[in-house]
């Protein structure tokens, strides 16, 4: 079973990416809450919230927040509460979304002195502008972390390791309020080539049943619950060794079955031609993998990273009207034009593991995409390549090793199957109550393995 103590001292010791100056006095901190009860991470997120709302009342309805030479009028979007840190009596961390008028997000570190709900916030930074980041941050020897230019940082400090990884990962969900009885459907990672997978613990309730799904061979874990179950906490525990994936080739594949178009991801609309003929103008006689090539590096120039209104449904359509999106719109958007361009094309999806720190939570799912060309798939991740442009060769055709693959696909159909069936995509559980389809939850943390750690 998956430690609850472990799991809040791992999210709790987090001194992280989205972090600040003053995090050069962290060893003081450690001395003293050798000796100081911790304030919990519930607390801190109670903290920050009450002052930015204290604050935005104080001023104009924003929360007004400096960046270099101009003042930033912001909405709260939420605190990131896999990053709240306690850095010792009174003092706190924590990382926060916050919204401009036009819908652009700022990422903000902020540094908190006071108790919760009387914070004081003492530093505050713009760490990252729809996704991408101003600079990073790198831990030294003694504890103590410094800034780092973009420009300056290593292929690590950008989300990246190299060649394999190897760490635990932590699933959790809460279950829904019951008051008959409920179905839940979770997805399960498997091993494949790239990742090795081994289950270390599952913490579930009512009876449960290991569902696959034929077309692609995804599993998920089914429970059919009660009201006894109510709000109880579901906990899967993997130990995962993963490699760096490249372009490869895969026997038994129906390639064809990659060129059609799923729900939400079109194939041929005269738009998406027009796109595809814009991009790859001048290139009709070359291969796919150059066409593709010049499809992907159209996204990079011409979407945003943004996570506004419909972001997150993997809506090919919405994402070339819009231009914004995270990393589904990205994804989707591109297998539809690589589809157009009769290049077979197919999405992912899992987690990212943290590449700059060892243990902590993690920040949602994360999306990718493969394509088929010259006898091999070739993996691209580009929303990464969008924020990272010092990356955007590299994610053309790699995938590092820091992640987790939960499914393939999209339009999973199971059986017994949700009322959202076919599901669009699937990283997060789904939750129905008595038949209706509620909103579900999940929590990622990880542990890495290394040459300095045991294995749990």
């Amino acid at each position: 079973m998956i430690k609850i103590k472990h799991l809040l001292f791992v999210i709790s010791a987090l001194i992280l990416a989205c972090q600040s100056s003053e995090k050069n006095s962290s060893k003081a901190s450690k001395t003293e809450n050798k000796v100081v009860t911790k304030v919990d991470i519930a607390d801190i997120e109670t903290g920050i919230k009450a002052y930015i709302k204290n604050k935005t009342k104080e001023a104009d309805g924003y929360f007004h927040v400096k960046d270099e030479n101009k003042e930033l009028r912001l909405k709260l979007v939420r605190v990131h509460t896999e990053y709240l840190s306690n850095l010792g009596p009174n003092r706190h961390f924590a990382c926060v979304d916050l919204a401009d008028e036009n819908g652009d997000v700022y990422d903000v570190d902020f540094f908190m002195e006071g108790k919760p709900g009387a914070m004081d916030v003492t530093e505050t930074t713009v760490h990252k502008l729809n996704g991408k980041p101003f600079y990073s941050w790198k831990q030294k020897e003694d504890k103590t972390w410094h800034r780092v230019p973009i420009e300056s940082a290593s292929n690590e400090l950008l989300g990246v390791i190299e060649g394999e990884d190897e760490f635990e990962f932590y699933y959790e969900t809460t279950l829904p309020k019951i008051e008959n009885s409920a179905k839940v459907w979770i997805p399960i990672a498997q091993s494949d080539k790239f990742q090795d997978i081994e289950i270390k613990s599952m913490q579930m309730y009512g009876e449960d049943q290991i569902l696959e799904e034929e077309k692609y061979g995804n599993k998920v874990l089914f429970l059919k619950l009660d009201k006894v179950d109510s709000e109880k906490k579901v906990r899967i525990s993997y130990h995962v060794k993963r490699k760096e994936k490249s372009a490869y080739e895969e026997k038994g594949t129906d390639i064809n079955q990659y060129l059609n178009e799923n729900i939400l991801m079109p194939v041929g609309t005269a738009r998406f031609k027009e796109i595809v003929n814009e991009a790859t103008a001048g290139m009709e006689n070359d291969n796919q993998l150059i066409q593709a090539r010049a499809i992907y590096d159209y996204i990079i120039d011409n979407m945003r990273y943004a996570k506004n209104i419909k972001y997150g449904t993997g809506d090919a359509v919405y994402a070339c009207d819009s231009k914004t999106g995270n990393c589904t719109e990205f994804h989707s958007l591109f297998i539809s034009l690589a589809r157009t361009a009769n290049i077979p094309a197919r999405f992912a999806i899992g987690a990212g593991i943290p590449s700059d720190r060892n243990e902590g939570g993690i920040n949602g799912y994360h999306c990718w995409a493969e394509f088929y060309a010259e006898g091999k798939w070739w993996p691209v991740d580009i929303s990464e390549g969008n924020k990272y442009t010092a990356l955007a060769t590299y994610y053309f055709g790699r995938h590092p090793a820091n992640r987790i693959e939960f499914t393939k696909g999209r339009d999973l159909i199971f059986e017994p199957s949700p009322k959202s069936s076919p599901v669009k995509f699937m990283a997060y559980p789904i939750f129905e109550v008595d038949g209706e389809s509620i909103v579900s939850n999940a929590k990622f943390s990880f542990q890495r393995i290394t040459d300095n750690s045991e294995k749990i």
